[in-house]
């Protein structure tokens, strides 16, 4: 037996041991086109999968880092896989998603996510069958895209401040299971849509009603939600009885800011669901 046949043959027998040769804030998982964090709970066997987008200018790292969105994933027995961003071509340093606004990015991130979601399901042993997306800001439009390109990427998406940009898409596939969170007050990412100029280039954030009303269409969701009512702080209105899947809109007092508790929110929300078809 060869030296390289060796060390194979010990990955296929200690499978947990090569799990953790990555994965930390100092220690990022490679793969082609870029990065991505891992963390993962104690003693569960193929846990669910949490992926976690992080927003403009943010990081992979700095989202493995915190312990508030990290620890009330582990508690509840969820892996976290926090990918990396790319490179914006106009402010290289702040890292950017590729979705899709008219100004395409050097990544396709729809593969490049697709190619973490199998790395990480492989190498860590996750569940892929209990994938949850959510996404905060770029990283919720960047939600939103992949949840229209690749529905089976996730059993559910979730999106705070962040939906389709313009041009919005034609159509989208489904059936998804989809939770979208806004500032009422939102003035950097309004939900009404905005035009802005960012580097000489120039962009418009989708209407997020408009970009429900197509996820409507896709579901075959009625026009009226089946609930509507006011939640302590947060107005709602949730279509469940769709032909597949599910919405739920969210808008709450504030601005741009996740409440504090929204980690922990999604995971109340996915846990009721089953899967969208």
């Amino acid at each position: 037996m060869t030296l390289r046949a060796f060390f194979l043959s010990l990955a296929m027998v200690f499978p947990a041991l090569t799990a953790q040769a990555c994965g930390g804030p100092e220690t990022p998982c490679s793969i082609a086109g870029g990065a991505y964090y891992a963390a993962l709970p104690q003693d569960v066997a193929s846990p669910p999968v949490l992926f976690w987008l992080h927003g403009y200018a943010a990081s992979g790292k700095a989202l493995a880092a915190n312990t508030g969105f990290v620890e009330a994933a582990l508690a509840r027995g969820y892996a976290v896989i926090a990918p990396d961003g790319q490179p914006n071509p106009f402010q290289r340093s702040q890292l950017d998603w590729g979705v899709d606004d008219g100004v395409p990015l050097e990544r396709d991130d729809i593969a490049f996510l697709q190619d973490v979601r199998a790395d990480a399901v492989a190498r860590f042993n996750l569940d892929p069958d209990r994938v949850l997306v959510a996404g905060y800001s770029r990283g919720g439009g960047m939600t939103w895209d992949l949840a229209c390109a690749d529905p089976a990427f996730a059993f559910a998406f979730a999106s705070h401040a962040g939906g389709f940009w313009e041009p919005l898409p034609q159509s989208c596939t489904g059936p998804i299971h989809l939770l979208h969170s806004h500032g009422f007050i939102d003035n950097t990412l309004p939900p009404e849509g905005s035009a802005m100029t960012f580097y000489g280039q120039n962009y418009t954030v989708g209407d997020i009603f408009t970009g429900l009303a197509l996820w409507r269409e896709t579901m075959g969701c009625p026009m009226s939600a089946r609930v509507s009512r006011a939640e302590t702080d947060l107005w709602v209105k949730h279509w469940t009885d769709c032909a597949v899947g599910s919405l739920r809109l969210e808008l709450m007092p504030g601005g741009h800011n996740r409440r504090a508790d929204w980690p922990g929110a999604v995971l109340d929300w996915a846990e009721t669901l089953s899967p969208a078809d």
